[in-house]
């Protein structure tokens, strides 16, 4: 069940709600706080205002879409965050060519600046499915 959560709260993309965050207590129950805990990461990201800082080294300022309050995550729920991220887009486009047209350069761009970030495995298919979409540059 935990695979299927990952947008149970919507996106700052994806508008559709399945589960009120005034019910993270029983998403909770079922799946485990550790796993909610990324659901509503997930959910909660400003993409607007976090992805960019996803380049830096230095720890992400992110900025949570509910709230408006900026919080600081630890680094393993940021690298958690990015492969959700990365499985969650590479699965969109996929399955959609209209997107992968639409968004392959930019989420190329965004998964090359944050590769330090990245597992390898994310990486690879990362690079595998969004190559034809633009140039593989910026930090190794």
């Amino acid at each position: 069940m935990r695979d299927f959560c990952h947008a149970c709260y919507g996106t700052d993309g994806y508008g559709e709600v399945l589960l009120s965050v005034a019910d993270r207590a029983e998403l909770a129950a079922l799946i485990g706080t550790r796993a909610e805990s990324l659901v509503y990461l997930y959910g909660s990201c400003d993409r607007r205002a976090t992805y960019p800082r996803l380049a830096d080294p230095a720890p992400v300022p992110f900025r949570d879409r509910f709230t408006g309050r900026v919080v600081t995550p630890v680094e393993l729920d940021i690298r958690a965050f990015l492969e959700l991220t990365a499985a969650n887009e590479i699965d969109v486009v996929q399955h959609n060519p209209a997107i992968a047209s639409q968004h392959g350069a930019a989420l190329l761009r965004l998964f090359t600046c944050a590769r330090r970030r990245l597992s390898d495995a994310a990486w690879l298919s990362c690079t595998k499915l969004l190559a034809p979409y633009g140039s593989i540059t910026g930090p190794a």
